[in-house]
């Protein structure tokens, strides 16, 4: 009987993707555990496995198909002992029929890890994957080329038939792109001169006044600014804003480097990330979420943090934050940043949190206030650490200030137990130690 393959939900919140590209193509045998195409979500791409055995018989959903509905048949399988071509006409069923083949996802991850990815080491995952795959009956050959490196391809609009890959079995990395870009540009032909030329002219001719382009929304930046809208339309924002001096936190953190091992270095964002969820844990009520007719209280401080990416953001989870030391969440903290970057976070990984940090230091942004992520009680904005001038006992000093903003959603985080959240939060910052007890 055929089986038809769905688009699978690779979140609790994702309703629609899009299908990247297929990894197979038709007439291609399919085994359980092999990986058939990509689909990308507001936060990853990730890779999804067919479970069942069977031939490829005909694909509904072509490659670059974006909001395709969860559940609807994206691919048919023919089992064993049926015609493809029976399958592939067979019309399809308004309901799913069983037997169904439940996609295994996995995320996308370069098949040896980029030198520039730190400790912990990103796991490969298994399988090939194809940059682009033929339609049924083609002679070209399949690519073979990790997501990222496809990203940064088109990014830079080069080529990647014209690249040789370094990975197994000749699959296209990131390294393999960035060595293309760095290589020098081959000289024109003669008879290209005059249409580069033209085309140059073209390219430096000042733009009239009132020009403009249209650049299509991503998935992600589609699901930012829907969710993003609804969190100011629906939560009734409050902020609070309290200075932090930081001298000897930073003073700590450069002992506790110095301290530790070689692959062990804690950042000022790492302390801030602890100290948060210490808070939550001494003022429980700031560690909640409203839904509708009742109030959620977590028993774990799982803070979320803010990571830029391109094209958008990611919140990323530390689960129980409170239970982890410093040197863990460094790690964890560190790992989840670069996966977060390269696209190969795993929907678990940045799906939930009960707090956010977003830290804009690194920026120089002195203060801001975040919007809440939804469905969230509260997000922490931090900004940088700078000296500034401070009264002490009547005289005036210099210490290094940080300033941080709680934007707190009213419906479920009262004025009062903000500001007592921020104390706790104030009173761990200045005085690091007493993170340890």
């Amino acid at each position: 009987m055929a089986i038809e393959i769905l688009m699978p939900a690779l979140s609790p919140t994702m309703e629609t993707g899009t299908l990247a590209t297929w990894n197979v193509a038709v007439g291609d045998a399919v085994r359980s555990g092999d990986v058939i195409a990509e689909i990308e979500t507001d936060k990853a791409t990730m890779e999804v496995e067919a479970v069942d055995d069977g031939v490829l018989a005909v694909i509904l959903v072509e490659a670059g198909s974006e909001n395709v509905a969860v559940g609807t048949p994206i691919a048919r399988l023919a089992e064993d002992g049926e015609a493809v071509d029976d399958v592939a006409s067979a019309p399809v069923a308004a309901a799913p029929s069983p037997p169904v083949a439940e996609a295994k996802v996995e995320s996308s991850a370069p098949a040896a890890p980029a030198p520039v990815v730190p400790a912990p080491a990103v796991v490969p995952a298994p399988g090939s994957v194809a940059a682009a795959a033929p339609g049924a009956g083609s002679d070209t050959p399949r690519l073979f080329a990790s997501p990222l490196a496809r990203r940064i391809a088109g990014d830079n609009n080069i080529d990647l038939a014209g690249l040789t890959g370094s990975g197994p079995h000749g699959r296209i990395l990131r390294r393999d792109v960035e060595a293309a870009m760095s290589a020098p540009a081959p000289a024109a032909a003669p008879a290209m001169a005059a249409g580069v030329t033209a085309a140059m002219t073209s390219a430096s001719a000042p733009a009239a006044p009132g020009a403009s382009s249209l650049e299509p929304n991503s998935q992600m930046r589609k699901i930012i600014a829907q969710r993003l809208q609804e969190s100011k339309a629906n939560a009734p924002h409050f902020y609070l804003t309290v200075d932090c001096e930081i001298d000897t936190l930073l003073a700590a953190r450069k002992v506790m480097n110095e301290q530790s091992p070689d692959d062990v270095k804690i950042s000022v964002n790492d302390l801030v990330i602890r100290a948060a969820a210490m808070a939550l844990v001494k003022v429980p009520k700031a560690n909640a979420s409203w839904e509708g007719d009742n109030t959620r209280l977590f028993h774990h401080a799982d803070i979320a943090m803010a990571v830029a990416v391109d094209g958008g953001l990611v919140t990323p989870v530390i689960w129980a934050a409170e239970q982890k030391g410093l040197a863990e969440i460094a790690a964890t903290s560190r790992d989840l940043a670069t996966r977060a970057r390269n696209g190969t976070l795993a929907p678990e990984e940045f799906a939930g949190g009960s707090f956010t940090i977003s830290n804009l230091g690194m920026f120089g942004i002195r203060e801001f206030a975040a919007v809440i992520n939804p469905p969230q009680g509260a997000i922490l904005a931090v900004g940088a650490g700078e000296e500034r001038p401070v009264v002490r006992n009547g005289e005036l000093a210099v210490a290094t200030v940080m300033t941080v903003t709680l934007s707190a959603d009213h419906r479920v985080v009262d004025g009062a137990v903000g500001a007592e959240w921020l104390q706790a939060f104030k009173g761990y910052i200045e005085a690091p130690v007493t993170m340890l007890l």
